[in-house]
């Protein structure tokens, strides 16, 4: 089967002293919003990559470092927010209005 992996926050078995991660949870309301989409966007605001978020909201990316935006899509609402990302775990919260 092929696909994103599940969506955890676990950093094991990642060498993050090597990688880009963009990882993060999205909300709503201040509640976890499970099932909805996140894109990867580059700095040109081209499309990259998608991944659904697990129920409780997470999702992660493995990218270069540099200039994102992450847009996330719900059935209640979206939200955009941009990173600017470093080597290593860049930690982010994104939250979604309808």
């Amino acid at each position: 089967m092929c696909g994103a992996p599940a969506q955890d926050l676990s950093l094991e078995g990642i060498d993050v002293a090597a990688e880009t991660v963009i990882q993060g949870t999205v909300t709503r309301g201040g509640e976890p919003e499970g099932g909805a989409y996140v894109r990867l966007l580059d700095s040109t605001g081209e499309f990259t990559a998608e991944v659904v978020t697990s129920p409780q909201g997470v999702f992660r990316f493995f990218a270069a470092p540099g200039s994102w935006t992450l847009r996330a899509l719900s059935r209640h609402g979206n939200g955009d927010l941009t990173v600017d990302a470093a080597r290593g775990v860049n930690e982010v919260g994104l939250s979604v209005t309808s």
